[in-house]
This record gives C-alpha cells, sequence and structure tokens, in this order.
C-alpha cells in the first residue's frame, strides 16, 4: 500500500498535472480575449505601466517555453502565447512579466531562488551518483552527502512555489486594473495560472518524498550497521 501510494506521487500525480495545464492550456487558447491584445502586446503593456522599458519581449521557441531570463531583461514568450489573442496568452504573458516586476523590486523569494541556482545544479548532477555508490556499497557516510547535495535541489523547488504564486498574483492584478482583459474573464485567466501552478507542486511534492525516502534508507542503514 506505501508503495503504491509513493508510485502514485512521484508518476501519477506530475501526469495529471501536466495533462492538467496542457488541457485548461489547449481549452483557452481558442477563447480570445474582449481587448484581443496580442500576448506580445500584454507583456509590453504591463512592463511600460511598471516602468521596466529596458524589459524586451521576444518570441521564443516550443510548446509553453515561455519564461523569464534575469540575465538578459527578456521575457520570451512561446509563439502560441507572442502571437496568441486568447486568455491563456494574457494570462502567460502576464505571469512572466511578474517575474520581470519581482526582479526589478529585487523580490527576496526569488533573488534567494537565483542565488540557489548553482548549489541545486550542482545538487542534481552530483546527488544521485553519490547516493548509488552509498546504496551499492553500504557506504552510510557517502549516502549522507548524496542526500546534502539532493537537499538543496529539493529547497530550489520549495523555494520556486511562493515566487511562481505571487508572479500570478502580480499577473492578475495587472491585467484588471490596466484594462487587459474584462472582468467577466477573470476567472477563465486564473484557471490558466492555477493550472500552470500545478506542474511546480506537483514537482515539489515529488522532490520532497524522494527526499524523505532517501533519509529513511539511511537511517534504516545505520541502524544496521549498529
Amino acid at each position: 500500500m506505501l508503495f503504491l501510494l509513493y508510485f502514485a506521487v512521484i508518476v501519477l500525480i506530475p501526469l495529471w498535472a501536466q495533462m492538467k495545464v496542457k488541457g485548461t492550456f489547449k481549452k483557452y487558447s481558442q477563447v480570445p480575449t474582449s481587448t484581443h491584445r496580442r500576448g506580445a502586446e500584454v507583456a509590453r503593456e504591463i512592463l511600460n505601466a511598471n516602468g521596466l522599458f529596458h524589459v524586451g519581449v521576444e518570441e521564443g521557441r516550443g510548446f509553453l517555453s515561455d519564461h523569464y531570463d534575469p540575465r538578459t531583461k527578456t521575457v520570451r514568450l512561446s509563439p502560441e502565447n507572442y502571437h496568441g489573442h486568447s486568455i491563456a496568452a494574457a494570462a502567460v504573458a502576464a505571469h512572466e512579466v511578474g517575474h520581470a516586476i519581482q526582479d526589478g523590486e529585487g523580490y527576496a523569494f526569488l533573488r534567494f531562488r537565483h542565488a540557489l541556482v548553482p548549489v541545486a545544479n550542482l545538487g542534481s548532477n552530483a546527488s544521485w551518483i553519490l547516493i548509488m555508490l552509498g546504496i551499492v556499497f553500504h557506504a552510510s557516510g557517502m549516502l549522507l552527502l548524496g542526500i546534502i547535495f539532493m537537499a538543496a535541489a529539493v529547497l530550489f523547488q520549495v523555494v520556486t512555489l511562493p515566487v511562481e504564486f505571487n508572479a500570478s498574483s502580480r499577473a492578475m492584478d495587472q491585467v484588471i486594473s490596466l484594462g487587459l482583459i474584462a472582468n467577466r474573464e477573470e476567472r477563465e485567466a486564473r484557471k490558466v495560472l492555477n493550472a500552470a501552478a500545478l506542474t511546480y507542486v506537483a514537482a515539489a511534492a515529488v522532490a520532497v518524498l524522494e527526499l524523505l525516502r532517501l533519509v529513511l534508507i539511511f537511517t534504516g542503514m545505520n541502524r544496521s550497521e549498529d
């Protein structure tokens, strides 16, 4: 029963989250906003309204590849959202601009997440090598080191949650206050952003559960050595 629960969390929940975001995006990418602005125009108007004239808006590549690049101060929107006039395009564009606003204001969680990037990358790359070697050779010290490296990557996933939720909150405030969508369209826009948030929640849940499983293995290994 415990194994089935673990399997459901690490496999089925992320899969469900991906299906949810794709289904929601597909549905609302076919619903135009009343203002009929393209995603690129929504992004540009919000940036200008917040004095972020130096932040660029570019067309990216790939499906749902939307992101904000803090290094180049650029909002990159996937082709569907850059050119689209839909509620989904407006919501996603506003969300990415939310990250640009966070960056401009020095939002604490965003700065913390940026600081964690090199540590999280190292943890992701090195942790499993150490963990597998620790388990195979029954070396609790090596396993513990792997767990510490993984904990850094897990912390990055957890810190991502408030960053993403805050960006979505800023996005909704902006599109409503600037009249980029009608009040009656707010509910649909929130559905798009909430579906996208599920992927981050699922990723964090999986990371935390996997870390806990490894801690239990380490504890059991120590007991057997005693």
